[in-house]
């Protein structure tokens, strides 16, 4: 009986196992089912918008290139109508002139009959009268009347060349591409921003340049975020946990239009931004609180950040636009806030001076980095080396830190006195002018 009922249980742990089996292959070919939508979706979706592209391009085509003919046929008339006029001109002047001799010889006709046929009495008189007027007349004199060689006969020259150059260019206009050259390949999450990462994916296509553009919901339009030769971009001022559309596109070597756009693709980042805190009256801050700048102020002390939002794994950067350096100047990482400090050169916390010194836990080291120029970046990067089990003792919480600026870095281990799950930022400077962006 016993063995019975084992067997019994072992078959119904097998059942159990083959419906567990089932149901988990049940929900992959669901997830499959519902990627071929997505997939059939975008197909039908992109091929709807490339036709309703297509017929209107060629549709602004037809109404340009129609303007354009209409316009060349009135210029071409009016031309016709120039000449037509200029020509006829003289002779209708010159018949003008014909019709007026032909009026001055009809009277002359009929004055002469007059005084042939008059009674003798008056007739010597009436004859030389008109001998007189018919010698100031002229009757030898005619207008020159143009032949038909030396006047107009307007024509119209048409080349049917603009036939064939226009069939073949617009045999030639427009491509229909399957797949873009370029897609995005990966988001990595920043403090209030996303890291956008994007490939080729066409070996054969040369890359000049590449444009970026994201929308906060899908309704509304995409804006240019960024246009430059590299292949990613930090973009900033993002608000947590929002849904943002990227797309992306390219320019090829050489060429002056866009390639089609990659498929949009949804990133988020989890991570508040950076932020300074308010209220520490040397310091002047940006409306997002991201940049500070050193202002005339005689007070001094350090600039904290409003919450520890760094964490390890992530990069830390720091980019400034330089005053007077100090040797006192710091830009760094601390473990926790500390009023009436000048300085992050002390205990708990890792900092470079403005002229290249590192400090860890307000000691100097021996290596040191450039200093700092404007322009330039300096970043921290941080990872867990944990020596014994987390405790307030002290000894037991290493941090690898990595401080890099201007091509150069500097690796070392920092001993804290208990564990950090999150660490401030600050910055501290002697003189005013100094500007500070983190992030």
């Amino acid at each position: 009986a016993a063995a019975a009922e084992a067997e019994v249980r072992l078959l119904l742990q097998e059942a159990r196992e083959s419906i567990e089996a089932a149901r988990s292959y049940r929900r992959e070919l669901q997830q499959r089912l519902r990627g071929l939508h997505q997939a059939r979706e975008q197909i039908k979706d992109s091929a709807t918008s490339t036709r309703d592209v297509l017929e209107q391009h060629f549709s602004d085509l037809k109404g340009t290139l129609k303007k354009l003919l209409d316009e060349r046929l009135t210029c071409l008339l009016q031309e016709v109508d120039v000449i037509e006029q200029e020509s006829i001109k003289p002779l209708d002047e010159c018949q003008k002139l014909i019709e007026h001799g032909v009026s001055t010889a009809d009277d002359l006709l009929r004055e002469g009959e007059s005084a042939v046929d008059g009674d003798v009495g008056q007739q010597n008189e009436k004859l030389c009268n008109f001998t007189k007027k018919a010698l100031h007349i002229q009757l030898d004199s005619l207008p020159e009347v143009p032949s038909l060689v030396d006047v107009p006969c307007l024509s119209a020259q048409l080349d049917d060349c603009l036939l064939t150059i226009l069939k073949n260019q617009i045999f030639r206009h427009g491509t229909v591409a399957s797949h873009p050259p370029v897609q995005l390949e990966e988001f990595v999450e920043k403090p209030g921003g996303i890291l956008v990462r994007w490939c080729k994916v066409d070996e054969d296509f040369s890359a000049q340049d590449y444009r970026l553009q994201f929308r906060k919901s899908p309704g509304s339009p995409f804006e240019d975020v960024y246009v430059g030769s590299e292949p990613e971009f930090l973009v900033l001022h993002m608000d947590p946990h929002v849904d943002y559309q990227f797309r992306v596109c390219a320019r090829g070597d050489g060429r002056q239009e866009w390639s089609p756009w990659s498929v949009a693709q949804t990133g988020r980042t989890t991570l508040v931004p950076h932020e300074w805190t308010t209220g520490l009256e040397g310091y002047s801050l940006s409306s997002r609180r991201n940049i500070a700048l050193r202002n005339d102020s005689q007070s001094c002390g350090v600039l904290y950040s409003k919450a520890p939002t760094y964490f390890c794994g992530q990069t830390l950067t720091f980019r400034q636009t330089v005053g007077q350096p100090d040797r006192r100047d710091s830009l760094g990482v601390c473990a926790e806030q500390r009023n009436g400090d000048e300085s992050l050169q002390r205990d708990q916390a890792v900092c470079i001076s403005t002229n290249g010194a590192v400090f860890v836990n307000g000691k100097e080291m021996t290596n040191q980095l450039p200093a700092v120029t404007s322009g330039s970046t300096v970043t921290f990067d941080m990872e867990v080396v944990q020596l014994g089990p987390c405790s307030n003792e002290g000894g037991n919480f290493k941090l690898r830190v990595t401080i890099s600026s201007n091509n150069r870095e500097v690796v070392f281990d920092w001993v804290l006195a208990q564990c950090c799950g999150s660490l401030y930022f600050g910055c501290s400077f002697s003189y005013p002018g100094w500007k500070v962006l983190v992030f």
